[in-house]
């Protein structure tokens, strides 16, 4: 590719001066091209969109990751259009390209910012190789309903870990210059409250109070500008029924006059013209007029803009400036990934360079991951010394696509290390493993070879089932009414449970299921997620004591799902709901007055607690905590204070604890949450060792938006506890104070 041609502003120019002068050259159709982003899927692509090109009617491509034809699609758009302005090129780079992490709610589990940032910057790394420059991810929804297929690909439910978690990822993709080799601009999605969607259904409505929007849907989107994401996509679903694609509170009050976001909007995939269908306008010329307006800068795949655009200017709806602005922003995002000085991948090496790193990302990101729910009288870890036999059953055990999870369009599963194969290569000859897949995947309601696999299971000395959900039912629009195991999965743990042979539990799945109806016969029980390409691996070494489990749940697990939506945070409302309160609906008395049910916010049909809670996860160790302590029992406004607690493993093996600092402010001008995440910290001990854990806890720290709509501090009592879960114990209190 040429550089710095004639036709092109100089490289000691600042990118505003670099911008203006290209602007000013621009015509105001190849303005609308820079704001036109088109799917270039196909191995024709150079000669279908060669013409469009060479008139400067795109600005960039989606869903090319053949090398060779993007180098071609960029020479093409540099060498032989007008301006010779490069393209962005952009995929569904979500949790990995060819080496697959584990979901990004897996991810979430670790609680490891770093860790999290090193494996965005793999799958940048092995992206850019193939020619992309763009990623539309993270995706930073708050995700309070498991029901929704796409809390696969978020952080879970909590706003502190999604918003530290939306930085690293940004941090990762983007590296710490956006025009070294490697780096690849970042979108955060979908703004905003998408995960709010109606019933858990992908494209529903979303109804959310503006104080509800700011204090909880819109910090993770916050922390991602100030990280200096370069793009941002807006949500499907309408908000309080404007669309977010013509939503102006969001792209122009919130986005760029409060927040003053200098990157460009890029609307989510025919969004544009999908106004008309949500009944916002009546054709496409309005759904362009509305998304231009409300300031979504480029379409992506639809023509709306293509169309439209340039009329609605000559017309004076739609003024020059609007234009200029978006069009600016995207020129923008190009100069500073450096398209203008090298926009074609001549360094092919950039992906392999990842790889040889990748794998061991993809590894300790699954091995942090891994949730250990339930250890009943030591089942886990299991011996290779003093076990003789093990049966391997379930659908999961070998299945190396599935394992990778969703949106993965670029993974191989030839890569995938299964369960099986490691826990083979893992044991050896030492023991007998015996293996059964009994069903043929995760939906499968037939059983004929249940009795194989009890019989195999009787014969061993422990039985590990495989259990969980095929990747394709999570994802967009893959979202279930139903989230217990699918199939007759748990049919066959009752099968397994029968023959008296110990049973672990091993599930994969793409969001938080509801166990209630199989916890109980599964004697151990680690949850894995779809854990990536080196997902065997990860659960071999948990299952057999090479190392601890220490993954903690980014969102809570409901015991069946009329609970939803359950999590950690919810508001103590004016009757909560007590052990003492509560009565079940097998304990009514037949003739019992209306009043003697407890007259709380409960259901009469399960316990109102959930059946792990948000942060929960077991460890091999045995952690303790002790003597928490804040080193003054007042801060004053605009000060801090530093809370500390005293962590010991008493166990026999050494292990991982993320430590977890909640606070609630009692008394407020607004209900707040009986419990919000201000701090964590990953941390490892040896066996008898006894760390001090400090948090400096700063009073901008307790603040939320008001009745008023504005940020706020108040004075008055704050609760504090540390502990290694949502339902810590260990307590105190601190007042906050104003004035001198």
């Amino acid at each position: 590719m040429r550089a710095n041609s004639p036709d092109r502003p100089k490289d000691s120019a600042t990118i505003e001066e670099r911008v203006a002068t290209l602007l000013a050259r621009m015509t105001l159709v190849e303005k609308v091209g820079q704001l036109t982003l088109v799917d270039a899927n196909d191995a024709a692509a150079p000669q279908s969109l060669g013409d469009r090109l060479r008139a400067g009617l795109v600005g960039g491509v989606l869903n090319q990751v053949n090398v060779e034809i993007v180098n071609e699609l960029q020479r093409i758009a540099v060498e032989e259009s007008r301006l010779g302005i490069p393209l962005m090129v952009g995929r569904d780079v979500i949790h990995g390209f060819r080496t697959i992490m584990p979901i990004p709610l897996g991810q979430a589990a670790t609680w490891n910012r770093e860790l999290v940032r090193e494996g965005a910057r793999a799958a940048a790394l092995e992206a850019a190789g193939a020619g992309i420059n763009w990623t539309l991810a993270p995706m930073i929804d708050i995700s309070r309903d498991p029901r929704w297929g796409r809390i696969a690909e978020s952080f879970g439910e909590c706003v502190l870990l999604t918003s530290e978690l939306a930085i690293a990822m940004v941090q990762g993709f983007q590296g710490k210059d956006l025009s070294e080799t490697g780096s690849i601009a970042a979108c955060a999605k979908h703004f905003a409250a998408y995960g709010a969607v109606e019933s858990g259904r992908d494209y529903a409505s979303t109804d959310v109070s503006e104080t509800e929007l700011r204090n909880v849907y819109l910090p993770p989107f916050k922390a991602a500008v100030d990280a200096g994401v370069t793009s941002l996509m807006p949500s499907f679903s309408d908000l309080n029924g404007v669309p977010a694609s013509a939503n102006e509170f969001l792209l122009r009050q919130v986005l760029r006059e409060e927040w003053n976001f200098d990157g460009f909007v890029v609307s989510d995939w025919d969004s544009i013209r999908q106004l008309q269908v949500h009944g916002l306008t009546e054709n496409d010329q309005e759904s362009a007029f509305e998304a231009a307006n409300a300031g979504v800068d480029m379409e992506m795949t639809g023509d709306a803009y293509s169309e439209h655009l340039a009329g609605l200017v000559e017309a004076g709806r739609i003024s020059l400036q609007v234009i200029d602005a978006a069009v600016g922003k995207v020129l923008a995002a190009k100069f500073r990934l450096g398209l203008f000085e090298q926009g074609t991948t001549t360094v092919a090496e950039a992906g392999q360079v990842a790889g040889e790193k990748a794998l061991a990302t993809a590894h300790a990101l699954a091995l942090q991951s891994v949730v250990l729910l339930k250890n009943d009288h030591g089942a886990l870890p299991l011996s290779i010394d003093a076990l003789n036999s093990v049966a391997v059953i379930g659908p999961l055990a070998d299945a190396p696509y599935e394992q990778l999870g969703t949106w993965i369009f670029d993974g191989d599963p030839g890569l995938s290390v299964t369960p099986l194969s490691a826990i083979q290569g893992l044991v050896g000859d030492r023991i007998e493993l015996r293996y059964v897949r009994a069903m043929e995947n995760s939906r499968s309601r037939t059983n004929d070879t249940f009795d194989d696999a009890a019989a195999i299971a009787k014969e061993s000395d422990v039985a590990v089932l495989f259990l969980g959900e095929e990747s394709i039912l999570s994802g967009e629009a893959h979202s279930r009414a139903d989230i217990d195991l699918p199939g007759d999965q748990a049919q066959l743990v009752r099968r397994i449970r029968a023959t008296g042979t110990p049973v672990i539990g091993v599930i994969l799945a793409g969001r938080p299921l509801t166990l209630s109806n199989v916890v109980d016969d599964l004697d151990a029980i680690l949850f894995a997620w779809h854990p990536g390409t080196m997902g065997g691996p990860a659960i071999a070494d948990l299952l057999f004591g090479i190392e601890s489990p220490s993954g903690k749940l980014p969102t809570t697990f409901p015991r069946v799902v009329g609970q939803i939506p359950i999590y950690y945070s919810q508001k103590n409302t004016g009757k909560p709901p007590s052990n003492d309160t509560v009565v079940h609906i097998d304990d009514i008395d037949t003739f019992a007055p209306q009043t003697s049910l407890g007259m709380t916010a409960f259901h009469l049909d399960t316990h109102f607690t959930p059946l792990f809670p948000f942060g929960y996860g077991l460890s091999y160790a045995q952690f303790e905590y002790r003597n928490i302590r804040a080193t003054a029992p007042e801060v004053r406004l605009g000060d801090a204070v530093t809370v500390s607690v005293e962590l010991t493993n008493r166990g026999v093996v050494a292990g991982d604890e993320v430590v977890q600092l909640y606070v609630r402010d009692p008394v407020a001008s607004i209900t707040r949450p009986i419990r919000e995440l201000k701090d964590f910290r990953r941390v490892r001990l040896e066996p008898g060792q006894t760390i001090t854990i400090d948090f400096e806890l700063h009073t901008d720290d307790l603040a939320f938006y008001g009745r008023d709509g504005q940020l706020t501090t108040e004075a008055g009592e704050f609760h504090v506890w540390i502990g290694g879960s949502s339902e810590a114990q260990l307590r105190t209190d601190l007042r906050l104070v104003s004035g001198n």
